[in-house]
This record gives C-alpha cells, structure tokens and sequence, in this order.
C-alpha cells in the first residue's frame, strides 16, 4: 500500500507531465492538497512527500491544522460564514470562496486590524447550476470593483466548480473562467492586472482538463489522501 507522501509525489509528477503536454511551466501550477477529510498525520506525511499548499473547508480545521504547522501553506476554501471571518483571515493564505459583498467588507475589517491584506479569489458560478453557490459571471466585473475599494482585500483570481460527471461540461467550465479572468485583466490598471492572475480550477476528477484551460491552482484531495482513489 502506498503511503500519502507517495500518492503526493506521484500526483504532482502527474500535475508536472500535464503541465508538460499542455506546453506549459510547472511553476505555473500550484498543486493544493485538500486535506479536509484527514488528520494531522496525513497533513505532516504529505509535507513530508514535498506539500506545501494545503486546502481546509472548515475554520476549525484550518485553526487546528495552521496552528500546528503554520510554516505550511492553508489555503480556505469553503463557504465563508459572517462569524468564522476572524478565524480565516490572517491563516489562509488564500481564501478560494468569496462571492458576497457582506464578507468581502468583514474580510476588509478584521485585516486592517490585523495590518495584513487578504489575498481573496472570487468564486463564480460558471456552470449556472443551482446547487453551486458563487457569483454569475455578469456580476463579477462589481464584485471586483468593490474588492478593488477596500484597501485590506487584495483579489487574485477566480475559482470555480465543475460539473460533475461531465468532462466536455468541465471543460467547457473551465475555458469559461479563464476567458472571464482575461477579459477582466484587460480592464484594469497594469498593477492590478499583474496580481489578478489565479484561476482555481480542477480536482480530483477533472484537474488534467483544467490545466489544459490554464488552471493556475488545482485543489486534489483523494488522489492524495485515499489509497483507494483510481
């Protein structure tokens, strides 16, 4: 049985050749080791396979796992609760999942007490499937003007989910995102394109499709964690 630092090692060799075939750098990619299912002792296997980035979609979690190893990489990426804000800010290093203007504000407060800025992607709901939660893609172009407001938020990108159980539907998902983040770095000043440049896209499933559609994170759980993913 393999252990996870092998499955990780594995899966970002995998995540280098995909990157490879797709004419693209490797250092373009960050491999997110979605470590919400596990304990402690995966996270510290994993890092030991070469992780740095890991991905948390409870605030407990992420308080627990940063705190024990804040020398890693927490990226947060579940749904944001008004009251959990002050948990996440400051611990992510990344928060994958802002899409209403209420969090975007208390993400903006509780940073500025803090001295930090927040670096945020905007999640959009490229899809239109209604059991997906984000921004339609006609009510980015606000969203991001307000982000662009607040002196503590510091937007980086767009994330996404795909469809599951439908490759052509991801990615067609996928190339939506990215002609969206294109199409909105053209609108804005040159020093704030130049850091609007993430799109979160691709698990477990569909990732080698993401990188194809120029995916700059990828958020792999089982693959990673499971010894039984194939």
């Amino acid at each position: 049985m393999t252990t996870t630092a092998e499955r990780y090692g594995t899966t970002a060799d995998e995540v280098a050749q995909a990157c490879k075939r797709a004419g693209r750098d490797a250092r373009e990619v960050t491999l997110v080791a979605v470590s919400k299912t596990v304990g402690l002792d995966a996270v510290e296997d994993a890092a030991r396979g070469g992780a740095r980035d890991f991905g948390e979609n409870r605030p407990d979690e992420l308080m627990r796992k940063h705190d024990a190893h804040p020398e890693l990489r927490w990226h947060f990426i579940g749904n944001i609760q008004s009251r959990r804000i002050r948990d996440i800010v400051g611990r992510a290093v990344l928060i994958h999942s802002l899409y209403e203007e209420r969090h975007a504000r208390k993400i903006d407060e509780v940073a500025c007490e803090r001295g930090i800025v927040q670096d945020v992607l905007l999640e959009v709901n490229v899809s239109g499937e209604a059991s997906k939660s984000g921004l339609a893609p006609a009510d980015v172009p606000e969203m991001l003007q307000l982000c662009e407001s607040l002196e503590h938020v510091r937007v980086r990108g767009l994330m996404t989910m795909a469809p599951q159980g439908d490759l052509a539907a991801a990615r067609a998902t996928f190339r939506g995102l990215r002609e969206l983040r294109d199409s909105l770095r053209e609108t804005l000043p040159p020093e704030q394109a130049v850091v609007f440049c993430e799109l979160s896209m691709g698990m477990s499933e569909d990732w080698p499709i993401a990188i194809e559609e120029g995916s700059t994170i990828v958020r792999i759980g089982r693959a990673i964690f499971s010894a039984d993913f194939a």
